[in-house]
């Protein structure tokens, strides 16, 4: 399947999704994931809309999605295949970012745009996952990095 072909497979809605990961809105980047593929690959979907509250001051006159807030959404994808991967509880313990590298922002993100991420694992070993993460918008990729997490306690 090329970058550019929508990806087909087992979908994950967004009531697995608020059991899978802890964030919330206003910070809950990712509405629905596609191509589940345990401790492989998987396909997020954001919904971006001008409703979203960044867009106040970023920018009023010509809203974009910040770039930090495409790679964290990125991250919520990749969380979200970790969880389900690991059938990690998140009662007492939560996925968070350990690095990002090699961030590349292509192309802008505006309101009524649909992001597609698509992530795939690089390398896991237990609770440790690396991964590569392309952020498209149709078929223009929009962003891409490189980023690992890993799973801790919140004791």
């Amino acid at each position: 399947m090329s970058d550019e072909t929508p990806a087909v497979g087992p979908a994950i809605e967004m009531q697995e999704i608020l059991t899978r990961i802890p964030h919330r809105f206003p910070f809950l980047l990712i509405d629905r994931a596609e191509d589940y593929q345990p401790h492989k690959s998987i396909t997020g979907i954001k919904c971006v809309t001008m409703n979203e509250p960044y867009f106040q001051g970023h920018f009023p006159d010509n809203p974009v999605m910040p770039g930090v807030l495409i790679v964290e959404a990125l991250g919520q994808t990749g969380a979200v295949l970790m969880s389900k991967s690991l059938n990690a509880d998140i009662e007492g313990r939560t996925i968070l970012f350990i690095s990002v590298d090699n961030c590349r922002f292509r192309a802008p993100v505006r309101p009524g745009d649909v992001l597609r991420m698509k992530v795939e694992v690089i390398r896991h070993r237990s609770d440790l996952f690396k991964f590569h993460g392309k952020a498209f918008v149709n078929d223009k990729i929009a962003a891409e990095c490189d980023f690992a997490a890993m799973v801790v306690s919140t004791h």
